[in-house]
């Protein structure tokens, strides 16, 4: 059987592990599903980003070319307006124009179209013959030795470099009458400048390069970059050795796309780096949640377990938890209590007033705590008291949020407490009675001395009257001394029917100077039996708030403990001194003893109940005596006497508004 158990706690362990990791299985999945997702997206967006990139470098490649193809289209038209200006002059010189009609065309040409700088006529052997402007040479000498080849267009020379950085270009042709040439200089510089237009120059750099892909002569609004994307054209013919290259001022779309690839990988770094600190912090917070459920249900045990009630309420009075001490305390389910506004119904109806002037005392009293006693009615009609402990109740946040309260069932203590004091009462009247027990003869001998007077004033006034000599001036005094013998019987008489009686503790002003004379002169015969005396040192002193006959019983055991530790006979002259002087803020009465002192084996233990250094005592007195100096807020100690013996010293507080007597 036990086997079973064990083999049936072990199934149920393995499938709650199985249930934990398939828990945690869909946790991690839960997981990695966003952080898929994102590497998909960025897969997607980078394709479209590639795809896009794609179709804009075919475009701006198209484009490119396009363009350079027009630039080439229009440097070339350009250029054949001036082979088509060489070969008019040409002609119209063999048909027989003036040379100074033909200067003039030359100038108007020049005019109309600045990139051609000059024009020269030479002779057979080079020499010009005239030139327009006059001063006017020609740029390349060896453009003859290409002329000189019989063609009917003009025939181009090597681009030259100058100095200032521009380029030019001399083309020339077969004059009209066929012995010289007519050669045009033109500036490629100016070519450019004028004949490409400001939005191609906005866009790109049109350059003239050499066959090493050294730029000749460039048309640019800003520079461009090395890196962009070229177009190149062969420009020979007409120029010989010469390519047009077209470069855009920037990558098109590249720059762009660019940015925004790696804004989209940035994002998407920042998305898992944000993914892996989410999981994180999650799987933090799953612990913590774990770790917290577990501590609540720790505290929830710890709270079912606890014999003492717990209630929360807010400033309204209402209940927002009770554990179930406090239902069993009341005998009301929490569903009946939680979320209730007062008067609560297990409030007893007798302290309702007393409870919502508590609960409003509560509110505006700010957040500290309080305790009190009060009495709660259980469900069945019962009367609890209970000890009630307030508690400020602070959230997380700091703030004060209500008040949360311990009860504690007082009603057995209060019992065993009223049991323990009526104990130890009748302990007390116990140990008067033996105190008047031990006192009877000492007792008998006060009595008789009042009554024999009595007697012998009663028996002389009777011999008087007898013999007729009843004289009121004789028969006054006597009269009057036996009434005061009588009074004097009847007070011993009081003083011990007060102590054997029992009563409540009745607090009253009291004089402690005529409690000690008074308590002194009771036991003066007593301690004339014992061969000792009796002394007082009374000085003024404040009035207390205090029950005569138990200050009275106080006095009395501490004074007969204080002769029966000086045994009659031990030797002359014992004196037990009884001294009464005044504190600050309040009073003292020691009684010092000359006897043996107390053994220091039982120091520690002398006020405790049935602890007794006589042989047939019952170890209450110093106990009670104690007892009855806490129930007056005072304190009994004892410390050796300086000249051998022992010192018990009460201290009371003095009453209010009282001056020293």
């Amino acid at each position: 059987m036990a086997g079973a158990t064990r083999d049936g706690e072990t199934v149920d362990r393995n499938e709650a592990w199985a249930a934990e990791a398939a828990a945690r299985g869909r946790i991690d999945l839960l997981s990695v599903i966003p952080l898929v997702a994102i590497v998909a997206l960025v897969g997607l967006v980078g394709a479209l980003a590639w795809i896009v990139e794609g179709r804009e470098a075919a475009q701006v490649r198209a484009q490119l070319a396009t363009d350079a193809l027009w630039v080439e289209q229009t440097l070339r038209f350009q250029l054949s307006r001036d082979e088509d200006m060489l070969a008019r002059l040409a002609l119209d010189e063999a048909g027989g124009v003036a040379p100074a009609t033909l200067d003039q065309r030359a100038r108007l040409h020049i005019v109309t179209n600045p990139e051609v700088l000059s024009l020269v006529w030479q002779d057979a052997g080079g020499g010009p013959l005239r030139a327009v402007p006059r001063d006017a040479v020609s740029a390349d000498v060896a453009l003859r030795a290409l002329a000189a080849a019989p063609s009917s267009r003009p025939v181009y020379g090597d681009v030259i470099r100058r100095d200032d950085g521009s380029a030019i270009v001399a083309l020339g042709l077969r004059s009209g009458s066929g012995q010289g040439l007519i050669v045009a200089t033109v500036s490629l510089s100016l070519l450019l400048e004028r004949h490409i237009p400001w939005w191609i120059a906005e866009q790109y750099a049109v350059e003239l390069v050499d066959a090493g892909g050294a730029a000749l002569v460039a048309r640019s609004r800003t520079e461009s970059r090395a890196d962009t994307p070229s177009h190149t054209i062969s420009f020979d013919p007409p120029l010989r050795g010469i390519l047009l290259r077209i470069r855009p001022h920037q990558h098109s779309g590249t720059g762009a796309n660019t940015l925004l690839l790696a804004g989209i990988a940035a994002i998407s770094a920042f998305a898992v780096l944000a993914l892996g600190m989410l999981y994180r912090n999650t799987d933090r917070r799953r612990r913590a949640e774990a770790r917290l459920r577990g501590e609540m249900a720790f505290r929830r045990s710890m709270e079912e377990s606890l014999t003492v009630g717990l209630r929360a309420k807010d400033h309204q009075g209402r209940v927002l938890y009770v554990n179930t001490a406090f239902c069993q305390l009341v005998g009301w389910p929490a569903a009946d209590l939680v979320g209730k506004r007062p008067p609560m119904p297990y409030w007893s109806e007798d302290h309702l007033h007393e409870t919502l002037a508590r609960q409003r005392s509560l509110a505006e009293g700010g957040a500290r705590s309080q305790s009190f006693e009060t009495r709660f009615r259980h469900r069945d009609g019962r009367l609890i008291d209970v000890q009630v402990y307030e508690a400020p109740l602070i959230d997380a946040q700091g703030q004060h949020r209500g008040w949360m309260g311990s009860i504690i069932d007082t009603t057995e203590a209060r019992r065993a407490a009223r049991l323990a004091r009526a104990q130890e009462e009748s302990l007390g009247r116990t140990a008067r009675l033996v105190t008047l027990g031990e006192m009877a003869s000492t007792l008998a001998h006060e009595l008789n001395q009042p009554l024999a007077a009595i007697a012998s004033y009663a028996a002389g006034a009777q011999n008087l009257l007898a013999r007729g000599q009843a004289d009121p001036a004789q028969l006054g005094p006597a009269l009057e001394k036996l009434s005061h013998q009588a009074g004097r019987a009847g007070q011993i008489i009081r003083r011990i029917k007060d102590l054997v009686n029992k009563r409540e503790p009745n607090f009253s002003r009291l004089s402690l100077a005529e409690v000690v004379t008074d308590t002194v002169g009771f036991l003066a015969a007593d301690a004339r039996e014992r061969r000792l005396r009796l002394a007082t040192r009374i000085e003024p002193a404040p009035a207390v708030d205090a029950d005569r006959i138990l200050m009275e019983q106080v006095l009395i055991n501490l004074i007969r403990n204080g002769m029966e530790a000086m045994p009659p006979g031990r030797r002359s002259g014992d004196v037990l001194t009884v001294s009464l002087r005044a504190l600050p803020g309040g009073c003292e009465i020691a009684v010092a003893d000359q006897g043996q002192g107390v053994e220091p084996a039982i120091s520690d233990t002398l006020f405790d109940a049935f602890a007794s250094t006589k042989t047939d005592g019952m170890g209450m007195g110093l106990k009670i005596c104690r007892t009855i100096a806490e129930l007056h807020r005072g304190h009994l100690v004892f410390h050796p006497n300086h000249g051998g013996g022992t010192v018990f010293v009460l201290t009371l507080p003095a009453a209010a508004n009282t001056e020293a007597a």
